[in-house]
């Protein structure tokens, strides 16, 4: 049975509810409307741009970069939540999902998408890119040591990089710095 239209590929893409892109070595070869406004930029122009445009800092950008490629060698998929930045400069929480066209080239050639989470979970404190970086490892679940053996920090300072978020949100437990990261009141 055919379909009554003809489906148009370029338009589901332009106008699908959530920020897509195409990317080619972490450079947008293509964005559509829901990225480029997620992120405050006119229409087509995170087009050629490389992704440390949508990061708060270079380190951030390289390190996530780093941590992508095992995750992508072993799965094909990669997926977390992160602090991102708005044209504006404003920081936001941003769920990122990726997948590689082709599995053995995780940073190759793929298709991304970007979900704007700042509704249930604001960034309420001024964090510094450490901070932010074990604050989404935190939101994920893992542990000091699990954090440590990511980052290449010793399970020492991921607990001070803890222990100052827990200062910086007012949280008296670990638990209690998570749900108030992830934007839940207790």
């Amino acid at each position: 049975m055919n379909a009554p239209y003809e489906i148009d590929y370029e338009t589901i893409f332009r106008f699908a509810p959530v920020g897509m892109c195409i990317s080619v070595n972490r450079v947008i070869q293509s964005s559509n409307d829901a990225l480029t406004q997620m992120f405050g930029y006119p229409h087509g122009t995170l087009d050629g741009q490389s992704f440390c445009v949508l990061y708060p800092t270079m380190d951030e950008f390289l390190r996530t970069g780093h941590r992508i490629i095992p995750i992508m060698n072993a799965r094909g998929r990669y997926s977390d939540e992160r602090i991102m930045r708005r044209a504006n400069g404003e920081l936001f929480w941003c769920h990122v999902t990726g997948r590689a066209l082709n599995c053995a080239d995780p940073l190759g050639a793929g298709v991304w998408t970007f979900e704007d989470v700042s509704e249930k979970r604001p960034v309420s404190a001024e964090l510094t890119p450490r901070e932010r970086e074990i604050a989404a490892f935190l939101v994920e679940g893992k542990t000091s040591k699990m954090i440590a053996r990511e980052t290449d920090l010793s399970p020492r300072t991921v607990e001070m990089h803890r222990a100052k978020l827990m200062r910086k949100f007012g949280a008296a437990t670990s638990s209690e710095l998570v749900h108030k990261l992830v934007g839940m009141t207790r």
